[in-house]
């Protein structure tokens, strides 16, 4: 509601001062403190209905200073004390932003994700105010195709100085700080006998 009148009163404005031609560009942040699955969905209804695709969305990050950081450390809304819900998880914050971007055919089944999640199944489907069809598009099933054969994971690191594939270095473990001055006398000293 409080967007819509902005925009209804941003407009008449901006044709009083003989600027029809100007116009509002929203920034969407994803994952917000306080804002929960059923948040994110009832904006991506907001967003369809009134003609929004935004092509970028921005992922909440907690910045120093600021109320919504206060929220996002303490999970407390300062002002009322009450309970706020926050999305720290990976999969929580995906869903958030794929919602956001429920047109792009790559979210398609991070979008279905969340709407199960949420019992939202009446937004699956054909009808004008469903998000998502009901059979993911070929871009979907491409999309995902690429990311399950793509041999890029978080927890490797490929060296491609030595010409390494992600993983399978097969360098013997030196252990931390291996230059270390003490480290090389103790290498030079012979072990003592137990006893």
């Amino acid at each position: 509601d409080n967007f819509g009148t902005f925009a209804r009163d941003f407009k008449k404005a901006s044709q009083q001062a003989g600027k029809p031609k100007q116009f509002l560009v929203p920034y969407f942040i994803a994952s917000h403190p306080g804002s929960d699955l059923h948040a994110m969905i009832d904006l991506a209804l907001f967003l369809k209905r009134n003609g929004y695709r935004p092509d970028q969305v921005q992922d909440f990050i907690p910045a120093p200073f600021d109320i919504a950081t206060a929220l996002y450390y303490t999970g407390i809304d300062p002002f009322t004390k009450q309970h706020v819900y926050v999305a720290k998880g990976l999969r929580d914050r995906k869903m958030q932003r794929a919602l956001m971007q429920f047109f792009k055919p790559d979210n398609w089944f991070t979008v279905r994700e969340a709407l199960i999640q949420a019992g939202r199944q009446d937004l699956i489907g054909s009808g004008c105010d469903c998000l998502i069809p009901d059979q993911p598009p070929k871009e979907a099933i491409a999309a995902r195709r690429k990311r399950a054969n793509d041999p890029d994971h978080y927890h490797t690191v490929a060296n491609p100085a030595k010409d390494e594939p992600a993983g399978e270095r097969g360098l013997p473990n030196k252990g931390y700080r291996p230059g270390r001055r003490k480290a090389r006398r103790q290498e030079k000293r012979p072990k003592k006998p137990p006893g």
